[in-house]
């Protein structure tokens, strides 16, 4: 299953492919609606200004399936992926273990920092399990469950003037993206405004 955005500038940015995946047992087997792929969808469509086409799944927490689908997706040549849902401490929740057994390299500041920004709200996010490795040129983040999560992790926290109080993780993305061999992604500064050194910035 695919889904393709409306893009802005076709020729000015760099195409990507990014996979989207929602794990979780009760909405891949239809028990609820799943909301992570529309919301994970729903916020790289606003960030990104490069064409963007998208490779959503909908699968069980069953780690073998969650690896499997995860080197798929990185062969497919998503240069990013990210999944939502099952990074806790309960006994079926193994997102994390099935993505760091597929890594060439861990990523562990990720996990951090959105731990840093659950915080603000809750003391049970102490209790989350996010990361992020690199697997060949593609850079694979776990994020939380929650839309509401989802967006406040990779967007960061901001004041009601506008003002940035808390970074979000994916004004790293674009950067860790360039240095792994991947496109080079352009945010909408209205949404996440990405950091580059001055020497990685595209004219």
């Amino acid at each position: 299953m695919r889904a393709t955005r409306p893009t802005r500038n076709k020729a000015v940015f760099d195409p990507v492919k990014i996979g989207i995946v929602s794990v979780s047992d009760r909405a891949s087997s239809g028990v609820y609606e799943d909301k992570g792929l529309p919301a994970l969808q729903d916020w790289l469509t606003r960030a990104l200004k490069n064409p963007v086409e998208f490779l959503p799944r909908l699968i069980p927490d069953v780690q073998a399936t969650i690896s499997a689908t995860l080197v798929e997706l990185v062969d497919a040549g998503c240069s990013l992926v990210l999944t939502t849902g099952c990074t806790g401490p309960a006994i079926r929740d193994v997102t994390p273990e099935a993505t760091l057994a597929i890594a060439d390299k861990e990523m562990p500041g990720f996990g951090e920092q959105m731990r840093q920004i659950s915080l603000k709200f809750v003391p049970t996010a102490i209790l989350s399990r996010q990361t992020a490795v690199v697997r060949g040129n593609s850079l694979v983040i776990n994020l939380p469950g929650q839309p509401k999560a989802i967006a406040q992790t990779l967007e960061g926290l901001k004041a009601a003037d506008g003002t940035l109080l808390v970074p979000g993780i994916f004004a790293a993305v674009p950067y860790c993206v360039d240095l792994i061999g991947g496109p080079y992604l352009e945010c909408d500064e209205a949404v996440c405004k990405a950091f580059r050194p001055a020497s990685a910035v595209r004219s």
